[in-house]
Formats: structure tokens, sequence, C-alpha cells
């Protein structure tokens, strides 16, 4: 197993040449507007997993996602060329859910307003169940508040 810092550094290079190599465009015209977010090398150094989003609809991104795919053994030679390891990694390409996760976390942020505005909207108008100051408060007797001013005369 080899050294998680060389893992990394490894990983670093690999999302340098890869992302270098799709801004200088492959022949594909099935590849759009791809973006290389991470890249994970397995601990032996003989697996890179790409993580990538692609900006467009839906249908783009499955004919970016197939491109990438043809492309694999290009880039794959790609990287051994630039990279100082006796063994190529293999690499596979997966769609990385950046985007479909952001989108529900700000449906959920817009849907915790929403019900905070309610809340606050109840609240405003709102009144106490009891009284307003719920705490007990000691009862002071008739007959102690006479024996207090009189032992206090003594």
């Amino acid at each position: 197993m080899a050294d998680p810092q060389r893992a990394r550094k490894m990983a670093d290079r690999i999302r340098e040449i890869v992302a270098r190599r799709l801004e200088k465009g492959l022949r594909d015209p099935r590849l759009g507007f791809v973006t290389i977010t991470d890249v994970r090398v397995t601990g032996d150094l003989q697996h890179a997993s790409i993580f990538y989003t692609v900006y467009g609809s839906e249908e783009e991104r499955r004919d970016s996602a197939l491109a990438l795919k043809a492309a694999t053994g290009m880039l794959r030679t790609e990287v051994g060329r630039n990279i100082t390891a006796r063994l190529t990694p293999s690499l596979e390409f997966i769609a990385d859910a950046i985007p479909e996760n952001a989108e529900h976390i700000e449906e959920l942020l817009r849907e915790a307003r929403e019900r905070d505005a309610e809340t606050t909207a109840l609240a405003s108008g709102a009144s106490f169940a009891g009284e307003a100051d719920p705490y007990v408060k000691p009862r002071v007797d008739e007959d102690d508040e006479d024996a207090a001013p009189a032992a206090a005369r003594d």
C-alpha cells in the first residue's frame, strides 16, 4: 500500500492533466462543458475515480458521459505520459452529484425559512396560556405580616 500523501499528490496531478486535456478539447462533439471536481486514487495507486460535473440539460450530461467513456483510453495514455509512476492507473469517470445536492439543500433551506415566517406570524398575535408570570410566589400570611413588624420592634 502506498503512502496516503503520495496518493493525494497523484490524484491532484491526474486532476490537472485530465482538466488540461479537456480544456484543449476532445474531437468528440458530444462533450459539453465538463468540470473535474475531484479525483480519488486507491491506496495501491492502480485505480483513479474522476468526479465531474456537466453544465447543461440531462441530455447534454448523458452525451458528455458517453464522450468521456469513449475518451478514457486516450486520457489514460495522457496521464501515463505525464506522471512519474511505474504503472498508469485505470480511470473511471463518475458524474458528481454536487449540483443536485446543492439544489436539494436550497429547497430545504427555503422550506425552513417559510416555516420560520409562519411561526413568527403565529407568535406575534399569541397570548399567554395562563398568567403572564407563571412562577409561584411565596405566600404571605396575614398573621406573619403582623408578627414581623412586632419582632422588629423588640
